[in-house]
C-alpha cells in the first residue's frame, strides 16, 4: 500500500494531463470500491481458477539442485498460467473491473508481447474492443505473439518513434486514451504509470506469493532463504515478492537486464548500476535511464520485456529500504541459464524470466541443502523462438526458416 496517496515514500504520484484528471477520478473510485471488496477478490479468485491454471504449481528443481550443490532450488511455475506468463493474473483482473466500469474497450502496450496476448485474451472473453501497442522492434522480434493478438481480435499498432520499444508503446497508448477517455480503459502492464496503477497491478499480480508462501512451508517445510524475480517494470517481481515482505529473514532478489554489460551502456539495469537518476515520465516519478537534460535513453536486452527505461516505484522505495536487492544479468549468462534449465529440468523458460535463474546459480551453493530459494518463472519460452535459435545459431532453425521464407514467396 502506498504511503500515501500514490506514494511509495517520494517515489510514484499521478503526473497527468488535465484532461485525463476525470477519468483517474473515476478509475480511482472504481478500485478503490472493490479494493474493499471481499467479494469482487473472490469473483477474482473463482475466474483465475477456472478459466486461467492458478494456483500455479510450485516445482522442486532436483537436478539443477544436485547438481549445483547448496539450496534446495524450487521454480514458481507463471508459465503454466492461462496465456503462457504471469501478465494474465493482472489483466484478468482488470478486464472484471472495466466491466464493472461500463467500458466497451481497452488497449495496452506490450513489450514481449505476453501482455499483449493476455490483454487480447481478455478482450475476447469479456467482448471489449482492442488495441495493443508495440514498438516496432519488439513486433519484429515477437512476431507470433503478434500474430495471436491478431487472432484473437486485437489491433496491433507498431510504433515507430523513439527507440520502438516498450517504452515509446507505453506513449502511444496514453496519446490514445487521452483521445477515447469515455469508452476506453488503458489496462497498464506493470507496476509502473501514475496512481492507481502501481497499487492495482501489485494487488493483481499478489496471487503468486500468497500462492508461493503456502506452497514452499507444505513442500519444504518452511520459508525460502531467498526468492528471485527478473525485473522490467516489476510486476511478476512485487507479485511474488509480496508474499514474502513481512518476513525480513527471507532475502528478495530483483534481477534486471545487463544486456551487454553495465559499463557497455547497452543494458537497461537501473537499481543494479549506477546509470539510472530519479526523474517524472510517463505519469509517475521514479529511477529512469535518462541524460543529464532528462531525455530517456536507449536501453538494451535480449528480452524484449525487459527493457524498459523506468522502474516500478514500489520497488525502488523497497531498494532505498534495503528490503530489496537488485543485480543484472547479461545476454550472454541468461543464454546458457536458460540451456542449463532446458536441458537439466526439461522446463522452458522466457529470456526475461532467465535473468532470474542467472543470479539463483549463481548464489545457490552459498547456501545450505537444508535451505530453498524460490525463482519465479514468469514465463514460457515459446514467444522467443526466433530471438533463442538465432543466439544458438542453430543450423537446422536457420535452414527452416529459409525454406519457409521460400514457400511463402512462392504461394504468392
Amino acid at each position: 500500500m502506498p504511503n500515501k496517496i500514490g506514494y511509495y515514500g517520494e517515489w510514484g504520484g499521478a503526473f497527468i494531463p488535465e484532461v485525463l484528471h476525470e477519468t483517474f477520478r473515476e478509475f480511482n473510485q472504481a478500485f478503490g470500491a472493490v479494493r474493499h471488496d471481499p467479494t469482487f477478490w473472490a469473483e477474482y479468485c473463482d475466474l483465475m481458477s477456472t478459466y486461467s491454471c492458478r494456483p500455479t504449481p510450485l516445482t522442486h528443481a532436483e537436478n539443477m539442485s544436485k547438481k549445483l550443490g547448496g539450496a534446495q532450488i524450487f521454480i514458481k511455475r507463471e508459465d503454466l498460467n492461462h496465456t503462457g506468463a504471469h501478465k494474465a493474473n493482472n489483466v484478468m483482473g482488470q478486464g472484471l473491473l472495466v466491466r464493472r466500469m461500463g467500458k466497451k474497450r481497452v488497449i495496452a502496450e506490450t513489450g514481449a508481447g505476453q501482455h499483449g496476448v493476455a490483454t487480447a485474451t481478455m478482450a475476447a472473453k469479456f467482448g471489449f474492443a482492442c488495441t495493443i501497442y508495440m514498438g516496432e522492434e519488439d513486433v519484429n522480434r515477437q512476431r507470433p505473439n503478434v500474430f495471436w493478438m491478431e487472432k484473437l481480435g486485437a489491433e496491433v499498432v507498431p510504433v515507430t518513434s523513439g527507440s520502438k520499444t516498450l517504452k515509446d508503446a507505453i506513449n502511444a497508448a496514453f496519446r490514445d486514451w487521452v483521445t477515447n477517455m469515455d469508452s476506453t480503459h488503458y489496462v497498464m502492464g506493470t507496476v509502473c504509470g501514475p496512481h492507481p496503477f502501481p497499487e492495482l497491478v501489485a494487488w493483481f499480480q499478489s496471487i503468486i506469493g500468497i500462492e508461493a508462501r503456502k506452497q514452499i512451508v507444505t513442500q519444504f517445510g518452511k520459508a525460502p532463504s531467498r526468492v528471485y524475480a527478473c525485473v522490467g517494470g516489476g510486476s511478476n517481481a512485487m507479485g511474488i515478492f509480496q508474499g514474502f515482505l513481512d518476513q525480513p529473514a527471507v532475502e528478495l532478489v530483483g534481477v534486471e537486464a545487463g544486456g551487454d554489460g553495465l559499463t557497455t551502456g547497452r543494458h537497461a539495469a537501473r537499481l543494479a548500476a549506477t546509470d539510472a537518476s530519479a526523474g517524472v515520465a510517463q505519469g509517475y516519478k521514479t529511477m529512469f535511464l535518462q541524460d543529464s537534460d532528462g531525455q530517456m535513453q536507449d536501453t538494451h536486452s535480449v528480452a524484449a520485456g525487459l527493457d524498459y527505461v523506468g522502474v516500478s516505484p514500489i520497488l525502488v522505495d523497497l531498494w532505498q529500504q534495503g528490503r530489496v536487492r537488485f543485480e543484472a544479468a547479461t545476454d550472454r549468462e541468461v543464454m546458457a541459464a536458460l540451456d542449463e534449465t532446458v536441458k537439466n529440468e526439461g522446463i522452458i523458460p522466457a529470456l526475461e524470466s532467465s535473468h532470474a535463474f542467472v543470479q539463483a546459480y549463481k548464489e545457490a551453493g552459498q547456501l545450505k541443502p537444508d535451505e530453498a530459494i524460490i525463482i519465479n518463472m514468469s514465463g514460457r519460452g515459446d514467444k522467443d523462438i526466433f530471438t533463442i535459435a538465432n543466439a544458438f545459431q542453430d543450423p537446422s532453425w536457420k535452414r527452416f526458416i529459409i525454406e519457409k521464407g521460400k514457400e511463402y514467396a512462392a504461394q504468392k
